[in-house]
Protein backbone atom coordinates (compact mmCIF):
# COMPACT_ATOMS: atom_id res chain seq x y z
CA UNK A 1 0.00 0.00 0.00
CA UNK A 2 1.94 3.41 -0.80
CA UNK A 3 2.09 5.82 1.51
CA UNK A 4 -0.28 8.46 -0.36
CA UNK A 5 -3.37 5.36 -0.69
CA UNK A 6 -2.42 4.62 2.98
CA UNK A 7 -3.13 7.98 4.28
CA UNK A 8 -6.37 8.64 2.48
CA UNK A 9 -7.72 5.36 3.00
CA UNK A 10 -7.19 5.85 6.83
CA UNK A 11 -9.07 9.23 6.37
CA UNK A 12 -11.92 7.45 4.98
CA UNK A 13 -11.67 5.02 8.08
CA UNK A 14 -11.40 7.63 10.59
CA UNK A 15 -14.51 9.66 9.04
CA UNK A 16 -16.40 6.85 8.73
CA UNK A 17 -15.79 5.90 12.31
CA UNK A 18 -17.28 9.74 13.46
CA UNK A 19 -20.08 9.49 11.36
CA UNK A 20 -21.12 6.49 14.22
CA UNK A 21 -20.70 8.92 16.35
CA UNK A 22 -23.99 10.73 15.49
CA UNK A 23 -25.79 7.43 16.34
CA UNK A 24 -24.32 7.61 19.77
CA UNK A 25 -25.34 11.43 20.24
CA UNK A 26 -28.95 10.96 18.89
CA UNK A 27 -30.22 7.63 21.00
CA UNK A 28 -28.54 9.09 24.29
CA UNK A 29 -30.27 12.60 23.25
CA UNK A 30 -27.08 15.04 23.66
CA UNK A 31 -27.62 16.60 20.96
CA UNK A 32 -30.74 17.16 18.11
CA UNK A 33 -29.47 15.34 14.75
CA UNK A 34 -32.09 16.41 12.52
CA UNK A 35 -30.60 14.24 9.34
CA UNK A 36 -30.56 10.96 11.37
CA UNK A 37 -34.02 10.23 12.79
CA UNK A 38 -32.99 7.12 13.86
CA UNK A 39 -35.62 5.18 12.48
CA UNK A 40 -35.17 1.51 12.93
CA UNK A 41 -36.33 -1.60 11.26
CA UNK A 42 -37.91 -3.05 14.65
CA UNK A 43 -39.17 -0.73 17.28
CA UNK A 44 -36.85 -0.28 20.13
CA UNK A 45 -37.62 0.57 23.80
CA UNK A 46 -35.60 3.59 25.37
CA UNK A 47 -33.45 1.27 27.17
CA UNK A 48 -32.41 -0.60 24.33
CA UNK A 49 -31.75 2.32 22.06
CA UNK A 50 -29.28 3.39 24.47
CA UNK A 51 -27.35 0.39 24.45
CA UNK A 52 -27.83 0.76 20.50
CA UNK A 53 -26.03 4.23 21.14
CA UNK A 54 -23.83 3.16 22.57
CA UNK A 55 -22.74 0.00 19.92
CA UNK A 56 -22.97 3.29 17.60
CA UNK A 57 -20.37 4.32 19.85
CA UNK A 58 -18.02 1.59 20.32
CA UNK A 59 -18.11 0.92 16.27
CA UNK A 60 -17.00 4.18 15.51
CA UNK A 61 -13.89 3.87 18.37
CA UNK A 62 -13.51 0.83 16.38
CA UNK A 63 -13.28 2.26 13.35
CA UNK A 64 -10.90 5.16 14.55
CA UNK A 65 -8.76 2.77 16.37
CA UNK A 66 -8.74 0.56 12.42
CA UNK A 67 -7.53 4.01 10.88
CA UNK A 68 -4.69 5.08 13.44
CA UNK A 69 -3.40 1.38 13.33
CA UNK A 70 -3.25 1.18 9.68
CA UNK A 71 -1.23 4.76 9.69
CA UNK A 72 1.25 3.49 12.24
CA UNK A 73 1.86 0.62 9.76
CA UNK A 74 0.40 -2.24 12.29
CA UNK A 75 0.39 -5.55 10.27
CA UNK A 76 -2.78 -6.49 11.26
CA UNK A 77 -4.99 -3.45 10.61
CA UNK A 78 -7.46 -5.00 8.86
CA UNK A 79 -8.33 -7.35 11.65
CA UNK A 80 -9.90 -4.12 13.68
CA UNK A 81 -11.36 -3.10 10.26
CA UNK A 82 -13.34 -5.95 9.76
CA UNK A 83 -14.75 -6.06 13.59
CA UNK A 84 -15.45 -2.71 12.87
CA UNK A 85 -17.09 -2.70 9.76
CA UNK A 86 -19.16 -6.23 10.74
CA UNK A 87 -20.55 -3.91 13.89
CA UNK A 88 -20.87 -1.26 11.81
CA UNK A 89 -23.26 -3.11 9.11
CA UNK A 90 -25.19 -4.67 11.54
CA UNK A 91 -26.48 -1.38 13.18
CA UNK A 92 -26.90 0.02 9.49
CA UNK A 93 -28.86 -2.40 8.58
CA UNK A 94 -31.07 -2.04 11.95
CA UNK A 95 -31.30 1.71 11.23
CA UNK A 96 -31.29 0.80 7.38
CA UNK A 97 -33.92 3.91 6.59
CA UNK A 98 -31.44 6.46 7.84
CA UNK A 99 -28.30 4.67 7.79
CA UNK A 100 -28.10 2.93 4.32
CA UNK A 101 -25.56 4.59 2.56
CA UNK A 102 -22.83 3.46 5.04
CA UNK A 103 -23.29 0.16 3.07
CA UNK A 104 -21.12 1.29 0.27
CA UNK A 105 -18.24 2.93 2.78
CA UNK A 106 -18.02 -0.85 4.76
CA UNK A 107 -18.06 -2.89 1.00
CA UNK A 108 -14.82 -0.47 -0.03
CA UNK A 109 -13.48 -0.73 3.65
CA UNK A 110 -14.23 -4.51 3.16
CA UNK A 111 -12.48 -5.01 -0.42
CA UNK A 112 -9.17 -3.27 1.06
CA UNK A 113 -9.31 -5.13 4.14
CA UNK A 114 -9.49 -8.26 2.55
CA UNK A 115 -6.48 -7.19 0.51
CA UNK A 116 -4.94 -6.40 3.17
CA UNK A 117 -5.56 -9.78 4.72
CA UNK A 118 -4.68 -11.65 1.79
CA UNK A 119 -1.36 -9.63 1.71
CA UNK A 120 -0.22 -10.37 5.08
CA UNK A 121 -1.49 -14.34 4.46
CA UNK A 122 0.43 -14.26 1.62
CA UNK A 123 3.80 -13.09 3.46
CA UNK A 124 2.81 -14.77 6.81
CA UNK A 125 3.18 -18.15 4.87
CA UNK A 126 6.14 -17.06 2.81
CA UNK A 127 7.92 -16.55 6.47
CA UNK A 128 6.61 -19.81 7.80
CA UNK A 129 8.74 -21.83 4.56
CA UNK A 130 11.85 -19.55 5.46
CA UNK A 131 11.61 -21.43 8.81
CA UNK A 132 11.47 -24.60 7.29
CA UNK A 133 13.90 -24.15 4.79
CA UNK A 134 16.54 -22.72 7.79
CA UNK A 135 15.34 -25.42 10.29
CA UNK A 136 16.04 -28.40 7.00
CA UNK A 137 19.13 -26.10 6.46
CA UNK A 138 20.60 -26.71 10.44
CA UNK A 139 24.09 -26.11 11.67
CA UNK A 140 27.60 -27.03 9.83
CA UNK A 141 30.62 -26.91 11.07
CA UNK A 142 32.16 -23.56 9.49
CA UNK A 143 36.30 -23.59 9.52
CA UNK A 144 37.59 -19.95 9.08
CA UNK A 145 39.00 -19.44 5.78
CA UNK A 146 42.42 -19.34 5.05
CA UNK A 147 44.05 -18.20 1.59
CA UNK A 148 45.50 -22.18 1.72
CA UNK A 149 41.97 -23.15 1.63
CA UNK A 150 40.91 -21.87 -1.42
CA UNK A 151 44.21 -23.26 -3.46
CA UNK A 152 41.85 -26.23 -5.08
CA UNK A 153 40.05 -23.10 -6.99
CA UNK A 154 40.84 -21.66 -10.33
CA UNK A 155 43.41 -18.44 -9.49
CA UNK A 156 40.77 -15.96 -10.90
CA UNK A 157 38.28 -17.50 -8.15
CA UNK A 158 40.75 -17.28 -5.83
CA UNK A 159 41.50 -13.48 -6.74
CA UNK A 160 37.76 -12.67 -6.24
CA UNK A 161 37.63 -14.23 -2.67
CA UNK A 162 40.56 -12.85 -1.37
CA UNK A 163 38.94 -9.44 -3.00
CA UNK A 164 35.38 -9.64 -1.42
CA UNK A 165 37.24 -10.32 2.03
CA UNK A 166 36.25 -13.85 2.88
CA UNK A 167 39.63 -15.02 4.41
CA UNK A 168 39.98 -14.79 8.01
CA UNK A 169 36.02 -15.42 7.80
CA UNK A 170 34.12 -18.68 8.67
CA UNK A 171 31.29 -19.79 6.11
CA UNK A 172 28.43 -17.94 5.31
CA UNK A 173 25.04 -20.47 6.67
CA UNK A 174 22.05 -18.20 6.04
CA UNK A 175 21.19 -15.09 3.70
CA UNK A 176 18.75 -12.50 4.66
CA UNK A 177 18.49 -9.49 2.08
CA UNK A 178 16.08 -6.90 1.03
CA UNK A 179 15.79 -5.50 -2.36
CA UNK A 180 14.00 -2.93 -4.06
CA UNK A 181 14.10 -2.08 -7.91
CA UNK A 182 11.79 -2.49 -10.92
CA UNK A 183 10.56 -4.85 -13.48
CA UNK A 184 8.40 -5.37 -16.61
CA UNK A 185 7.03 -8.29 -18.75
CA UNK A 186 8.04 -7.39 -22.39
CA UNK A 187 10.43 -5.33 -24.15
CA UNK A 188 9.07 -1.57 -24.14
CA UNK A 189 6.61 -2.18 -21.16
CA UNK A 190 5.97 -0.38 -18.67
CA UNK A 191 8.17 -0.59 -15.29
CA UNK A 192 6.42 -1.38 -11.88
CA UNK A 193 8.25 -1.04 -8.90
CA UNK A 194 8.93 -4.31 -6.57
CA UNK A 195 9.90 -4.66 -3.00
CA UNK A 196 11.61 -7.86 -2.79
CA UNK A 197 12.76 -9.61 0.46
CA UNK A 198 14.55 -12.87 0.54
CA UNK A 199 16.50 -15.78 2.90
CA UNK A 200 18.89 -18.14 1.53
CA UNK A 201 20.58 -21.44 3.18
CA UNK A 202 24.19 -22.25 1.83
CA UNK A 203 24.60 -26.01 3.49
CA UNK A 204 21.52 -27.04 1.77
CA UNK A 205 21.31 -24.94 -1.23
CA UNK A 206 18.06 -22.73 -1.18
CA UNK A 207 15.86 -19.79 -1.02
CA UNK A 208 12.80 -17.82 -0.93
CA UNK A 209 12.14 -14.68 -2.52
CA UNK A 210 9.07 -12.77 -1.46
CA UNK A 211 8.14 -9.71 -3.39
CA UNK A 212 5.30 -7.31 -4.02
CA UNK A 213 4.70 -5.59 -7.45
CA UNK A 214 2.85 -2.46 -7.95
CA UNK A 215 1.65 -3.27 -10.97
CA UNK A 216 -0.80 -0.06 -11.46
CA UNK A 217 -2.52 2.37 -9.04
CA UNK A 218 -4.82 0.28 -6.65
CA UNK A 219 -3.51 -3.01 -7.81
CA UNK A 220 -0.59 -4.66 -7.05
CA UNK A 221 0.67 -8.62 -7.46
CA UNK A 222 2.94 -10.60 -4.81
CA UNK A 223 5.01 -13.22 -5.90
CA UNK A 224 7.20 -16.28 -4.24
CA UNK A 225 9.88 -17.55 -5.90
CA UNK A 226 11.46 -21.13 -3.62
CA UNK A 227 14.34 -23.23 -4.65
CA UNK A 228 14.22 -25.82 -2.18
CA UNK A 229 15.93 -29.96 -2.15
CA UNK A 230 16.74 -28.97 -6.18
CA UNK A 231 13.20 -27.91 -6.97
CA UNK A 232 11.74 -24.75 -8.08
CA UNK A 233 8.40 -23.29 -7.67
CA UNK A 234 6.90 -19.30 -8.62
CA UNK A 235 3.52 -18.35 -7.59
CA UNK A 236 2.06 -15.34 -8.32
CA UNK A 237 -0.94 -13.49 -7.44
CA UNK A 238 -3.17 -10.69 -8.02
CA UNK A 239 -3.74 -9.02 -5.09
CA UNK A 240 -2.61 -11.54 -3.07
CA UNK A 241 -6.08 -13.01 -3.41
CA UNK A 242 -6.66 -14.22 -7.05
CA UNK A 243 -3.57 -17.30 -8.38
CA UNK A 244 -2.08 -16.15 -11.23
CA UNK A 245 0.73 -18.40 -11.67
CA UNK A 246 1.56 -21.74 -10.11
CA UNK A 247 4.98 -22.42 -12.20
CA UNK A 248 6.64 -25.71 -10.94
CA UNK A 249 8.61 -28.50 -13.14
CA UNK A 250 12.29 -29.33 -15.12
CA UNK A 251 12.65 -25.67 -16.75
CA UNK A 252 11.88 -24.18 -13.17
CA UNK A 253 14.16 -26.52 -11.50
CA UNK A 254 16.83 -25.84 -13.98
CA UNK A 255 15.79 -21.65 -14.01
CA UNK A 256 15.98 -21.69 -10.03
CA UNK A 257 19.54 -23.24 -9.50
CA UNK A 258 20.92 -21.23 -11.53
CA UNK A 259 19.45 -18.11 -9.76
CA UNK A 260 20.77 -19.62 -6.85
CA UNK A 261 23.83 -19.95 -8.74
CA UNK A 262 24.13 -16.26 -9.31
CA UNK A 263 23.05 -14.60 -6.23
CA UNK A 264 25.87 -16.76 -4.73
CA UNK A 265 27.90 -13.26 -5.36
CA UNK A 266 26.17 -12.03 -2.26
CA UNK A 267 27.42 -14.97 0.00
CA UNK A 268 30.76 -15.13 -1.58
CA UNK A 269 31.64 -18.40 0.80
CA UNK A 270 29.09 -20.48 -1.33
CA UNK A 271 31.83 -20.63 -4.15
CA UNK A 272 33.64 -22.85 -1.78
CA UNK A 273 30.51 -25.40 -1.43
CA UNK A 274 30.95 -28.91 -2.79
CA UNK A 275 28.09 -28.77 -4.83
CA UNK A 276 29.20 -26.46 -7.07
CA UNK A 277 32.86 -27.27 -9.28
CA UNK A 278 34.54 -24.46 -10.98
CA UNK A 279 36.61 -23.96 -13.86
CA UNK A 280 38.98 -21.11 -14.95
CA UNK A 281 38.27 -20.20 -18.62
CA UNK A 282 40.85 -16.91 -18.69
CA UNK A 283 42.37 -14.16 -16.19
CA UNK A 284 39.05 -12.69 -16.34
CA UNK A 285 36.27 -15.85 -16.03
CA UNK A 286 35.01 -18.70 -14.98
CA UNK A 287 32.84 -21.35 -15.49
CA UNK A 288 30.42 -22.70 -12.61
CA UNK A 289 28.41 -25.63 -12.35
CA UNK A 290 25.80 -26.60 -9.91
CA UNK A 291 24.62 -30.11 -9.06
CA UNK A 292 21.42 -30.97 -7.14
CA UNK A 293 18.60 -33.15 -6.87
CA UNK A 294 19.39 -34.69 -9.97
CA UNK A 295 19.57 -30.86 -11.66
CA UNK A 296 22.54 -29.94 -13.06
CA UNK A 297 23.06 -26.20 -14.24
CA UNK A 298 26.41 -23.72 -15.09
CA UNK A 299 27.09 -20.62 -15.88
CA UNK A 300 30.24 -17.93 -16.46
CA UNK A 301 31.25 -15.78 -14.26
CA UNK A 302 33.18 -12.50 -15.58
CA UNK A 303 35.54 -10.35 -12.89
CA UNK A 304 37.12 -7.18 -13.70
CA UNK A 305 40.77 -6.80 -13.01
CA UNK A 306 40.20 -5.68 -9.72
CA UNK A 307 38.85 -9.27 -9.04
CA UNK A 308 35.14 -7.54 -8.56
CA UNK A 309 32.55 -9.89 -10.18
CA UNK A 310 30.54 -7.74 -13.24
CA UNK A 311 28.75 -10.23 -15.06
CA UNK A 312 27.18 -14.11 -14.95
CA UNK A 313 25.65 -15.52 -17.78
CA UNK A 314 23.93 -19.15 -18.60
CA UNK A 315 21.56 -21.04 -20.70
CA UNK A 316 18.47 -20.60 -18.86
CA UNK A 317 15.38 -21.74 -19.91
CA UNK A 318 12.46 -18.97 -20.07
CA UNK A 319 8.76 -18.69 -21.14
CA UNK A 320 8.32 -16.64 -24.04
CA UNK A 321 4.92 -16.62 -25.97
CA UNK A 322 3.85 -19.33 -23.80
CA UNK A 323 6.54 -21.88 -24.15
CA UNK A 324 9.96 -22.50 -22.20
CA UNK A 325 12.74 -22.16 -24.39
CA UNK A 326 16.58 -21.80 -23.47
CA UNK A 327 17.85 -18.52 -24.02
CA UNK A 328 20.81 -16.56 -22.95
CA UNK A 329 20.13 -14.92 -19.25
CA UNK A 330 22.51 -12.20 -18.34
CA UNK A 331 22.74 -10.10 -14.93
CA UNK A 332 25.20 -7.24 -14.87
CA UNK A 333 26.84 -6.58 -11.44
CA UNK A 334 27.89 -3.12 -10.48
CA UNK A 335 28.46 -0.70 -7.09
CA UNK A 336 30.45 -2.99 -5.61
CA UNK A 337 30.61 -2.13 -1.42
CA UNK A 338 31.50 -3.83 1.51
CA UNK A 339 28.50 -4.80 3.60
CA UNK A 340 27.60 -7.37 6.73
CA UNK A 341 31.06 -8.22 7.65
CA UNK A 342 33.15 -6.09 5.40
CA UNK A 343 31.93 -8.72 2.54
CA UNK A 344 32.39 -6.85 -1.06
CA UNK A 345 29.48 -7.42 -2.78
CA UNK A 346 27.57 -5.92 -5.79
CA UNK A 347 24.24 -4.02 -4.81
CA UNK A 348 23.10 -3.46 -7.82
CA UNK A 349 22.03 -5.74 -10.66
CA UNK A 350 20.67 -5.60 -14.00
CA UNK A 351 19.07 -8.96 -15.17
CA UNK A 352 18.13 -9.10 -19.00
CA UNK A 353 17.36 -11.82 -21.60
CA UNK A 354 19.64 -11.99 -24.83
CA UNK A 355 16.92 -12.86 -27.71
CA UNK A 356 17.17 -12.79 -31.16
CA UNK A 357 14.92 -9.87 -31.02
CA UNK A 358 17.11 -7.68 -28.71
CA UNK A 359 18.07 -7.71 -25.56
CA UNK A 360 15.64 -7.19 -23.29
CA UNK A 361 16.02 -5.88 -19.49
CA UNK A 362 13.52 -7.02 -17.43
CA UNK A 363 14.47 -6.37 -14.13
CA UNK A 364 16.76 -4.19 -12.38
CA UNK A 365 17.43 -4.08 -8.09
CA UNK A 366 19.04 -2.27 -6.00
CA UNK A 367 20.39 -4.61 -2.48
CA UNK A 368 19.17 -1.97 0.34
CA UNK A 369 19.96 -4.38 3.52
CA UNK A 370 21.86 -7.79 3.84
CA UNK A 371 23.03 -10.04 6.88
CA UNK A 372 24.63 -13.10 7.04
CA UNK A 373 25.54 -15.99 9.90
CA UNK A 374 27.82 -16.51 10.89
CA UNK A 375 30.16 -13.32 9.82
CA UNK A 376 33.58 -13.61 11.13
CA UNK A 377 36.33 -16.44 12.77
CA UNK A 378 35.60 -14.62 15.75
Amino acid sequence: MSPLFRFVFAGILGLHGLIHGIGFVKEWHLITVNAFRATTVLPLSEKAAKVAGALWLLTGLVLLTAAVSLLTSQSRWWLVALLGIGLSQLLIVLYWPDAKAGTGLNVLILAVSLGAYADWDFNANGMAEVRGLIAESGSAKTPVITAESLTPLPPVVQKWLKRAGVVGKKRIQTVHLKQIGRMRTKPGGSWMPVEAEQVFTVSQPGFIWLARIEAAPLFFLVGRDQYRHGRGNMRIKALALVPVADAKGVEIDQGTMLRYLAETVWFPTAALSDYIQWEGLSDTSARATMHQGGVTASGVFTFNLAGDAIQFEARRFGEFDGAYRLETWSIALRDHQERAGGIRIPVQSDVTWKLKTGDFTWYTLTLTEIDYTPLSGD
